[in-house]
């Protein structure tokens, strides 16, 4: 008989990985019966045509968003003192006093965070919280249709969302299997682990031994590396277009070379714009030389700003927006979901640029699997003052002192040199790939095309347990 999977989406941050690859085909393949259990308001079943059970009920109690920040901040505390490294509260995020109720939640928060910030103490939090979920409406409604479907084993797609909590409590609690999917490379050192699970599927050796030494409680044995689909489409060469075709339907001169300007989210690059200028203005100069460039600018998907338009405006001669295919189904970062048609736009504008630059994205990943190098942006911008965040505290985070070397990327740490840096870039000069993409493999794992066959393989072997 068959294995039920019930594969978990509380938000839509895992559709990419877990609904837009072949990670559904591939668990069928091996044997699986899989059930999409839907926390989003994207519908699996209308869309893609998956069986789904849609989870109706999101009540979260009152509680849970200053109880969640508290364990935030005070892992954050406890990482600091244990590792004596003030990179943890650069992690953090400002409380605001602005109005009455936000002055009481700070506060009660801040309160929470003197009480409990040793790792006891924040155990002591996580049974809270859980304990405050337990008490929900969202948790009896999820141990009911538990209860009815009977699944095998729930695969959570993300660890960091607290809507997954109380429906991994109902299953837990029910005798069910629970796993969590750590899903981005900078995870684990932001203590954006909200679900305690029976086990945990991460990226890399790296992330798993990340894992053990930010949680004591968790056992090696709970930890399991798989990779992830996140790279998959890299290697669909079925999703490759011509150049020809890839610049006809989107509008491209065939006879300029493109450099990606990959956008950042405001919260880490406040001031991205004027990094775009200052690449427009590099491309600008090297055209006069005799180059014949133009910029694909590919904004962040939750970016919605329109801090770059004037940039743009200026310098439409040069630049080609070409927005990325996701889908806006409700007013949080988190409802602005991808589409299939992404991965295509994507993998077709790795492959057609010639590199990309950016402010400390993982695009870096994107485009050494492609052999394209990468320029990482790190000097402050004359706009930056107070109350303003410098992007160079990016490059300071655990999550980059995992590259190899200095040279895994590209760093332009002077505007006046990111001329000079392009033109030995297309000259063949100057490349990161090489370094790069051992910095991949220790992110990403050593077998980036395998990564949903590994899961559901793991997935067969906890069943087993």
């Amino acid at each position: 008989m068959k294995k039920k999977v019930f594969v978990f989406f509380p938000d839509g941050v895992g559709l990419r990985n877990f609904a837009f690859t072949d990670f559904k085909t591939i668990g069928e393949k091996i044997g699986f019966d899989i059930t999409y259990w839907n926390n989003t308001v994207f519908s699996l079943k209308d869309n893609l045509g998956f069986k789904e059970i849609k989870i109706e009920d999101h009540t979260a109690h009152p509680l849970l968003p200053i109880y969640s920040r508290a364990r935030k901040h005070a892992e954050l505390n406890v990482s600091r003192d244990k590792f004596n490294d003030n990179v943890y509260p650069t992690y953090k995020f400002p409380f605001n006093y602005n109005r009455l109720k936000s002055i009481f939640k700070s506060l009660y928060a801040k309160w929470l965070i003197g009480l409990y910030s040793s790792e006891k103490g924040v155990f002591k939090l996580r049974q809270k919280i859980n304990k405050l979920e337990r008490s929900t409406s969202k948790y009896k409604y999820c141990k009911s249709q538990l209860e009815i479907h009977k699944p095998d084993l729930v695969f959570c797609t993300t660890q960091r969302a607290t809507q997954s909590i109380s429906a991994l409590l109902a299953a837990k609690d029910l005798g069910i299997p629970t796993i969590a999917f750590v899903y981005s490379w900078d995870n684990v050192p932001k203590a954006m682990q909200v679900v305690d699970t029976d086990y945990y599927f991460v990226w890399s050796d790296l992330m798993k031994q990340q894992v053990l030494q930010y949680y004591p409680f968790v056992k090696e044995e709970q930890v399991i590396v798989t990779g992830t689909p996140q790279f998959e489409p890299h290697y669909n060469t079925s999703l490759l277009q011509t150049k020809e075709a890839f610049f006809k339907e989107f509008d491209l001169d065939i006879n300029k070379k493109y450099i990606c300007y990959s956008g950042d989210d405001e919260t880490t690059s406040p001031l991205d714009q004027y990094y775009l200028e200052d690449l427009a203005n590099a491309v600008r100069s090297l055209n006069e030389k005799g180059e014949n460039l133009g910029i694909i600018y590919r904004k962040c998907p939750v970016d919605f700003t329109s801090r770059y338009d004037a940039v743009i405006e200026i310098n439409k001669d040069i630049i080609k927006v070409l927005n990325p295919i996701w889908k806006q189904v409700g007013a949080q970062w988190n409802q602005v979901l991808p589409t299939p048609k992404d991965f295509k736009m994507l993998y077709n504008v790795c492959e057609h640029s010639e590199f990309v630059t950016n402010v400390c994205s993982s695009t870096v990943f994107d485009f050494v699997a492609h052999n394209k190098p990468c320029i990482y942006y790190n000097y402050e911008q004359p706009q930056l003052k107070k109350g303003i965040r410098d992007i160079g505290q990016n490059y300071k985070y655990v999550h980059f002192r995992s590259m190899p070397s200095k040279e895994a990327a590209i760093f332009c740490t002077d505007k006046k040199d990111l001329e000079g840096l392009i033109q030995q870039i297309l000259e063949n000069k100057l490349s990161n790939v090489e370094e790069g993409l051992k910095w991949f493999e220790t992110v990403v794992g050593k077998a980036p095309t395998k990564a949903s066959e590994n899961i559901w393989k793991a997935i067969e072997n906890c069943l087993k347990d």
